[in-house]
């Protein structure tokens, strides 16, 4: 996680990952604001570029050559990034309310969410069309289509709703990409239908003639049948309906005409158009809110009304970081005039393009290669970042917005006392804790329900105490999500050994700063804590926190079990088989993470798995006959195996190839891209009996990989294997999977032997 030198003073967030958003983030970027936060709240890592997505369909660009990864956009601005879905703004408290997440407070607002389709008062389009917008959602959808395209046999017809640039040029892209397809698994092209339509009486209605006629003549040369002057009445399943009452049978419908904004904003009192689109001064502030910018589809300036399109959003980067900077430094904004004309290219398909600027219109392949080479243009500048110089260290209060927040800063900057003189301060701690809802167990005598100088439990009769703890620095710069995944890593050793998690004490280190943003921090980091320790039957009983440069989280957990049930390392038999019930990876991922080298896709996917509680896996391998079980952490597979083989008195053989693996790790450890704590733990390579015959392998080096809430690895018994494998699954373990065999003792040479099978 990145650290900012100088104390946050201001913070802005930025709702929805929109062209817009990530021109302000690359500005702040390059030119960073002292004191000043950026909080980039989005429900998908990457976004798409829409000047591309045609290109995308019709089969010229893979996925990543049309996405902006927002992950690393945002650590490369040095911003947090949030996935979550924004579902309302309370203007009055200013905070931001997030579905499945705490509030995000926020100074300065910026919303660049797209718009969605207005299809209210068309019966059926709701259950019978495919929207294209939202833009950022569209990939999956646009896949399922093509599944459901590949599964069909026979005459397959398609409709648009939509004959502006974005409908005529999808259509051509579809129809390009589908004749393709035909090709391929030869089916007649005469079997593929495209109909288009819009209740105006033109295509391209804000092109000029020019343009206009070329694709008309496009249009009838593919074979695109034009519905134009007829509005869609209702949709059914597999029919259309227009209004003057035709009806044309149909496989799929895409909907790519007017769209507004989503309905929540109509909670938030902002002003908004006939469509839902927030009303914004030339400023790009909203009309009703100084500290509320709003750019892109959603805004509609009410002084410059333009087209809902990509090129706006795009030009309304630069004025938008300029002005929020601006504000954020207590000065005044300025106005911004879009342009009246603008540049566009429009594709065909097939690498055949149209240009249209006012009454200017020319065409060709050149014009395609011409947008291509704009578009990797535009694409680069959110891709390959420039090494940037270090943050000053001095102290820069120009962002406060009062004497006390400035006096607040410099003493944050200032050399500060050690001891108890560096604990987060009663008032904030209260208050964050406060919003806490920390379970209560009735064998917890003393703890937050009645604070005092220790907590108090009392052990049921028969129990033994189980007592483990965990600590370590953010990795990632969502605190909630890392309160999620610190409290699941320190619960995974209570749930190794087959104990119950009764308590926990936690301790924190927040970096220092104002006060209420110190207080934000531990709010954010601690509600994604309790959430974990809650589901795990586990209270929350008391802490410790403190200032320090980096934010950093552990827990002390007691837990309890019964003395004759306890899952050692030691116990393990030959024949058992080895499940391990998570991927490996981790390490190597966040290594990347840090380097801006890993895909935002590869993390997201990697902090699914470390939020997984590993609970239900320890229950069912106990119920299985497990006989010995660890969690798979720090000292990465090798090193807890040879934990487990050298008590049991046995050695085990591992199949390689049967390894687990995070989407991603792979490339990464390719890359030379290992964690800091890998070479200390290559110390047991000695272990590994045949390690020169696999030190070439793509996936040797996961086995010495260290896991932050990595999975269990149990010995099971043979005959059982094959069922708990099956209920794990069931369970949601969807990665578990038999890596190895426990075996007789050999030769000396190690206890672990390497194998492509088992």
């Amino acid at each position: 996680m990145l650290t900012p030198a100088q104390p946050v003073l201001r913070d802005i967030v930025l709702v929805g990952g929109g062209h817009s958003h990530v021109g302000v983030l690359r500005y702040f970027a390059m030119n960073p604001l002292p004191g000043v936060r950026l909080t980039l709240i989005c429900r998908d890592t990457h976004t798409p570029y829409s000047g591309m997505l045609p290109g995308y369909v019709a089969g010229h660009y893979s996925y990543d050559d049309v996405h902006i990864d927002l992950s690393r956009l945002a650590q490369f601005a040095g911003a947090r990034f949030y996935r979550g879905e924004v579902i309302d703004i309370d203007r009055d408290r200013k905070l931001v309310h997030c579905n499945g997440r705490p509030s995000v407070p926020y100074d300065l607002l910026s919303i660049n969410i797209g718009s969605a389709p207005k299809v209210d008062g068309i019966s059926g389009a709701h259950e019978f069309a495919t929207p294209v917008k939202p833009i950022h959602g569209f990939n999956r959808r646009w896949l399922d289509i093509l599944d459901r395209m590949d599964q069909h046999s026979g005459p397959l017809s398609i409709g648009i709703v939509g004959a502006g640039a974005g409908g005529v040029e999808l259509t051509l892209a579809i129809q390009h990409r589908l004749s393709n397809e035909f090709r391929a698994r030869n089916r007649s092209l005469e079997s593929l239908h495209f109909h288009l339509f819009d209740s105006a009486k033109s295509i391209l209605p804000t092109h000029n003639d020019k343009v206009r006629d070329t694709f008309h003549r496009i249009l009838a040369d593919r074979g695109v049948h034009l519905h134009l002057g007829n509005a869609v009445d209702r949709l059914e399943k597999g029919t259309l309906h227009t209004a003057d009452g035709q009806t044309i049978e149909l496989n799929e419908v895409l909907w790519v005409t007017r769209a507004g904004g989503p309905a929540w904003l109509k909670r938030t009192g902002f002003s908004l158009d006939d469509d839902g689109c927030i009303l914004t001064r030339d400023t790009l502030q909203t009309a009703d809110d100084d500290t509320v910018f709003a750019a892109g589809d959603i805004a509609h300036v009410t002084d410059h009304p333009r087209e809902k399109a990509g090129v706006f959003a795009v030009r309304q980067a630069q004025p938008l970081a300029l002005n929020l900077a601006r504000v954020a430094r207590g000065k005044s904004p300025k106005p911004f005039k879009p342009q009246k004309q603008w540049l566009a290219l429009i594709s065909s398909g097939d690498r055949f393009a149209v240009g249209s600027r006012g009454d200017l219109a020319f065409k060709g392949r050149w014009v395609w290669l011409w947008k291509h080479w704009i578009d990797k243009r535009f694409m680069a500048r959110f891709s390959k970042f420039p090494t940037m110089r270090s943050a000053s260290t001095d102290a820069d209060t120009s962002a406060a917005l009062n004497a006390d927040d400035a006096n607040q800063a410099i003493s944050a900057m200032a050399m500060r006392c050690g001891g108890c003189g560096a604990k987060v301060s009663s008032s904030s701690l209260t208050r964050a804790l406060a919003k806490l809802q920390p379970l209560q167990r009735e064998d917890v005598i003393v703890g937050l329900h009645s604070p005092d100088d220790a907590a108090v439990l009392s052990v049921p009769p028969g129990k033994a105490v189980v007592h483990t703890v965990d600590f370590f620095r953010s990795f990632i710069d969502d605190p909630y999500v890392f309160g999620r995944v610190a409290a699941n890593h320190s619960l995974g050793d209570v749930f190794a050994m087959g104990a119950e998690a009764q308590s926990a004490t936690a301790i924190a280190t927040i970096p220092q700063g104002l006060n209420k943003k110190v207080e934000d921090v531990l709010f954010q980091i601690m509600s994604g804590a309790v959430e974990v320790l809650n589901d795990a039957g586990c209270a929350l009983v008391g802490g410790h926190t403190g200032e320090a440069q980096e934010l950093a989280l552990g827990f002390a957990i007691n837990g309890l079990i019964d003395p004759e049930d306890v899952m050692s390392k030691k116990g393990l038999a030959p024949g058992d088989l080895l499940i391990l019930t998570k991927p490996l990876g981790t390490g190597t991922l966040f290594a990347a993470h840090q380097q801006l080298k890993a895909k935002g896709r590869w993390i997201d996917n990697a902090l699914t798995f470390m939020q997984q509680s590993s609970q239900q896996a320890a229950l069912c391998l106990r119920r299985h006959g497990a006989r010995a079980c660890t969690d798979i952490t720090g000292f990465g597979l090798v090193g807890h195996l040879v934990e487990m083989t050298r008590p049991s008195g046995v050695d085990a053989l591992l199949s390689v190839s049967q390894l687990p693996v995070l989407d991603g790790a792979v490339e990464t450890l390719a890359a030379g891209i290992v964690s800091s704590l890998q070479q200390g733990n290559l110390q047991v390579e000695s272990a590994i009996a045949n390690a020169s015959d696999w030190r070439a392998d793509p996936r040797y080096p996961l086995l010495f990989d260290p896991q932050t809430a990595g999975g269990l690895l149990a010995g099971i018994p043979e005959n059982n294997a094959e069922q708990c494998l099956t209920e794990l699954k069931a369970l949601g373990y969807a990665e578990a999977c038999v890596i190895g065999k426990v075996i007789d003792t050999g030769d000396g040479s190690g206890p672990i032997m390497l194998s492509s099978s088992l």
